[in-house]
């Protein structure tokens, strides 16, 4: 399934437990010796009684992830399409998040309203080394300084620019990514404001790398421009294969709309369990 080319392979292990220990994320994840994915994501029973499904998320390095905003609209179809409904709630490591259908996008897919939960602003809670300023954290790589730090329960810095295209993302991505200001890492945003409520955006995803979109990272940049003054509290982020629609709620939870597609179903080949 994809979110806006946002890619995942999901396994569902509601029924039978899957054995996926490190190596096996990584081969079903491999574009070239396995499917090939942004991330790797498992349905499981929930563990609370209010979600519906637990899903867990790994990254191609078969890290773990905490959260991921398109992942989360394409589980939450699959929910919808099962129970007949409008609203599922979607458990993660990170908490429980609300999903509904929103109706068709221009491109006729269908799209989906996810609650990603609260944006959450402190230097503990991204986290980053030491104190600081999260609306100017002293950062930085080239012409990336000054960004903006938010957890959507998950680590992002989001650098505003003037001219997104002429950021060399593939080079300064894993070296912020990996800076020792960010001790669990981060997702580095780029973005650029090209009208009064929209702006593109580009994020190198922490385990991932370079991806066509990123939900969480979305949310993070309409929280980052809101904090800077750049917009309101709702804009359209602009991205690679399409648009999210994200809106940062006086409760300060994060609300995103779009699009999800499925691309597939199959079966994995053994070799690939083995």
């Amino acid at each position: 399934m994809h979110g806006l080319g946002n890619d995942f392979v999901v396994l569902d292990g509601r029924t039978t437990p899957l054995d996926l220990p490190v190596a096996r994320r990584r081969a079903i994840a491999d574009r070239r010796l396995g499917v090939g994915c942004d991330q790797l994501i498992v349905l499981e029973p929930p563990t609370d009684r209010a979600a519906d499904v637990f899903m867990r998320i790994y990254n191609p390095d078969g890290g773990e992830a905490g959260a991921c905003g398109n992942a989360t609209r394409c589980v939450a179809s699959v929910l919808m399409d099962e129970r007949k409904t409008d609203l599922v709630t979607v458990q993660t490591v990170s908490g429980l998040l609300e999903s509904q259908k929103a109706g068709l996008g221009d491109n006729g897919l269908p799209e989906i309203s996810v609650d990603m939960g609260p944006a959450k602003l402190d230097w503990r809670d991204i986290p980053v080394a030491r104190a600081c300023d999260t609306r100017h954290m002293p950062v930085g790589a080239g012409p990336l300084q000054d960004p903006v730090g938010t957890s959507m329960g998950n680590p992002h810095a989001t650098f505003f620019v003037d001219d997104l295209d002429a950021i060399p993302l593939a080079e300064l991505g894993p070296r912020l990514e990996h800076d020792p200001f960010f001790p669990e890492r981060a997702n580095i945003g780029v973005a650029q404001m090209v009208g009064p409520a929209r702006m593109k955006l580009r994020v190198w995803e922490r385990g991932a790398g370079l991806t066509l979109a990123c939900g969480s990272g979305a949310c993070a940049a309409v929280v980052a421009a809101s904090r800077r003054g750049l917009v309101d509290r709702k804009a359209c982020v602009l991205l690679q294969e399409g648009t999210l629609t994200i809106e940062w709620l006086r409760d300060d939870h994060v609300l995103m709309t779009g699009g999800i597609a499925l691309a597939f179903k199959g079966e994995l080949d053994r070799s690939l369990l083995s």
